[in-house]
């Protein structure tokens, strides 16, 4: 390229890039074309066996047609992958749904979707996929880190605020997981900060797609007094200022006019012309769920969160966020029936 002429040259980047754009969408096609293709295979062998009521008759032709496959097609088409294709089109029946969505994951995405309990968690991941462009193995870490039981205990508890406020629902979660920090026993309020924008690239992905992070310290003159905030962030979808206070023990019901006293200066100074109102979320180790309530935070936007530095075992996690989930949609019935009283 070094004989080229500038003009010359830069021509040639233009075609260097189409060439590899298109290189893309061919691969981007081919992927979905052969998902599609499984798709298909799947339901034509579950059609084929719904139509005949023997028991052995499905493994049996599963295993012979499996057999030819493999002798004309490669290894992709033997048994195990035949019933994998057969989960896939019964688990994503409705061809509405999965057509779309196989135009922007991957058969691997599809593999890692199968599993999930229900379809609502799948639709979910999926969504997040796509939204957030994960690879599979992100979305592996993000289905291990249970983002969608974390987002459904957030959407619970700050059901109120999300509604008065136009937000969407899947943007917060409780707790978040902050184990990539590597705090150590006793650390200080400064020692989480610094660690977060030490670590700020997993912290944004731990905090959601959509999030710019704009200012750490964030400093406010009121009434010829400075003030700080932990951490200023904003959300693209949203079109928000997210405040974001960072709190080492228990939530505090002080907490909540700090908060608002930031937000307030925020939505004066800070706020542009086509932006909604600023709000704010308070990151504690431990949560004060009667406080919270009592308090009424959602009416000023405010949302309250816990952070783990420590994860427990897989099977204790997932017991752990499963009581909280109860334990959440119980104090969202109660109050529901004593406000209907």
């Amino acid at each position: 390229m070094s004989n080229l002429q500038n003009t010359d040259r830069n021509l040639l980047q233009e075609l260097a890039k189409i060439i590899e754009q298109g290189k893309k969408q061919v691969a981007v096609q081919v992927n979905s074309t052969l998902t599609l293709t499984y798709w298909n295979i799947g339901k034509r062998i579950n059609d084929n066996i719904l139509q005949n009521k023997r028991a052995d008759y499905g493994k049996q032709t599963i295993n012979t047609v499996a057999s030819h496959l493999v002798e004309e097609y490669g290894r992709s088409f033997d048994a195990k992958n035949l019933r994998r294709m057969m989960q896939f089109a019964d688990i994503f029946s409705d061809f509405e749904i999965v057509a779309p969505l196989v135009r922007q994951l991957s058969w691997s995405h599809f593999l890692l979707l199968i599993p999930l309990k229900n379809n609502e968690i799948r639709i979910f991941y999926a969504q997040k996929s796509i939204d957030s462009l994960w690879s599979k193995r992100e979305l592996k870490r993000q289905i291990e880190r249970k983002v969608y039981e974390r987002t459904e205990i957030a959407k619970i508890q700050n059901s109120i605020t999300i509604q008065n406020n136009n937000l969407e629902t899947t943007v917060f979660k409780d707790p978040y997981f902050l184990d990539f920090l590597g705090l150590k026993d006793g650390y200080l309020e400064k020692d989480l900060e610094s660690a977060i924008i030490k670590e700020l690239e997993n912290f944004i992905l731990e905090l959601g797609a959509g999030f710019s992070f704009i200012e750490r310290q964030k400093r406010m003159i009121i009434d010829g007094r400075d003030f700080y905030l932990d951490l200023l962030f904003y959300h693209r979808k949203l079109k928000r200022l997210v405040a974001i206070e960072l709190k080492l023990g228990e939530f505090k019901a002080s907490h909540k006019g700090q908060m608002e006293l930031y937000l307030k200066w925020l939505n004066r100074y800070e706020k542009e012309t086509d932006e909604n109102s600023p709000i704010g979320l308070i990151l504690c180790a431990e949560a004060s769920s009667e406080q919270i309530e009592l308090l009424e935070m959602h009416k000023d936007g405010i949302m309250v969160a816990e952070y783990w530095k420590d994860l427990p075992p897989k099977e204790k996690l997932e017991k752990k966020l499963h009581s909280i989930l109860i334990e959440a949609k119980e104090r969202m019935e109660i109050k529901q029936i004593s406000e209907e009283n």
